[in-house]
């Protein structure tokens, strides 16, 4: 049995050996440095001084900090609301569709990903601008007399936010609509329940864990996509990951930002496991 074994373990370990050592260089390393750096000083004139120190994780307690971080967790959760109101009805509207359109429909949602989301976003920005698409069109049809401030605000980050992770939104909760159990809705329909009832306590309910999946693929990458704000913000709306970009390149505080990335993979790690005990509870719920 040791000798099967062992002749077994050899393959195994020459195929997972690779994906493994990719793993090690590319993600635990990195994020081990980014760990340990987290606890050093900054230097006189930027850089790292190896003296241990917990300021970095002290400075986020500031008010200034705290309420990036505030703003950040709005902009995230109305981003994550708006995708879920907009991605359910196009997501269940997909999974009644006839077999032959179904492909074509989850096509045109990974559509986008087949561009840089930085394009897209430029995209955005041409057409929201004073001079762009939609100013011409209202103030064509006579509806205003001058160009309106559409970008450059939080409405465009939450916009540009919403356009990008829609995607992530929709795939899930399609997944979880398609595997619904169609008797059962007849079976509420039998038993008297109006369709808007039905949705509420059988629908709604059974794809609670898609709600979640896309909750949370949406919320995390929210908090940060710099670029968005960036852009479309035009630097006035400071969000945790310009936060973390700014203190790397520009006031060149490696230990502080890399203290402020271990902070949002806490905060990513307590969400995925926030998901996992009441997500999969609810799976277990429903099945």
């Amino acid at each position: 049995m040791r000798n099967i074994g062992s002749k077994l373990f050899l393959p195994a370990l020459l195929m997972v050996g690779p994906v493994i050592l990719w793993l090690a260089i590319f993600v635990v390393l990195p994020l081990i440095y980014v760990f340990v750096i987290s606890f050093l000083a900054k230097g006189l004139y930027g850089g790292i001084v190896a003296t241990f120190t917990m300021t970095n994780y002290a400075r986020f307690i500031d008010s200034f900090y705290l309420k990036i971080f505030l703003v950040s967790g709005w902009i995230a959760l109305l981003t994550t609301l708006l995708c879920l109101l907009l991605g359910y009805p196009f997501a269940y509207i997909i999974s009644r569709s006839p077999k032959r359109m179904k492909n074509t429909m989850v096509m045109l949602i990974m559509l986008p990903f087949w561009t840089n989301s930085l394009i897209r976003t430029y995209g955005w920005i041409t057409m929201l601008r004073t001079d762009g698409v939609f100013n011409k069109l209202l103030m064509g049809a006579g509806l205003i007399n001058h160009p309106l401030q559409l970008l450059y605000n939080s409405g465009a980050v939450i916009l540009g936010m919403v356009y990008t992770l829609f995607p992530f939104m929709v795939l899930p909760l399609y997944s979880s609509l398609e595997k619904l159990d169609r008797s059962l809705l007849e079976a509420a329909s039998d038993l008297g329940a109006r369709p808007y009832r039905s949705f509420w306590r059988v629908t709604l309910q059974l794809t609670t864990p898609g709600i979640f999946a896309g909750s949370i693929q949406v919320f995390i990458p929210t908090l940060g996509y710099f670029f968005i704000s960036d852009l479309m913000g035009g630097g006035k709306i400071m969000m945790l990951g310009n936060l973390i970009e700014n203190q790397f390149l520009a006031a060149r505080d490696w230990p502080f930002g890399a203290a402020l990335s271990i902070i949002l993979i806490l905060l990513t790690i307590i969400l995925m496991k926030i998901y996992r005990k009441v997500g999969f509870s609810m799976e277990n719920l429903t099945s």
